[in-house]
């Protein structure tokens, strides 16, 4: 994510969920962030968008993960694409320093699925 003095931050969020804005600026006490354009983002991470990860970026960045995906193994992007990298969210978390929060909502449509697949109330 680019704020907008042209710094970054990783945000690390599960499948299934989708970024929430509001909560993540809110955390990071900004009124802006975007999704860079993707020359930016090679420039800032030296990877390209799709592959981007905290681990090997050419510069350190804050990390901020999504309080879901503690306790898991995760799969992430790797530097490059049709790659993943499958690491211990705890590990990536506490080598990183990254914080930890609510920063993400569920995607519509698994909100959706998940509802189909419990059946009606």
């Amino acid at each position: 994510m680019k704020r907008s003095d042209d710094t970054y931050l990783f945000a690390l969020v599960p499948g299934g969920r989708m970024i929430s804005w509001p909560k993540l600026r809110a955390l990071v006490g900004v009124n802006k962030l975007r999704m860079p354009e993707p020359e930016l983002a090679l420039a800032a991470t030296g990877f390209e968008r799709g592959t981007i990860t905290p681990i090997g970026s050419t510069t350190e960045w804050p990390v901020y993960a999504d309080e879901t995906i503690t306790g898991k193994r995760i799969a992430m992007g790797s530097g490059a694409h049709g790659t993943q990298l499958f690491v211990d969210a705890d590990a990536l978390i506490t080598a990183y320093g990254a914080t930890v929060a609510d920063i993400s909502d569920p995607e519509p449509v698994a909100a959706a699925l998940r509802v189909v697949e419990r059946g009606p109330p």
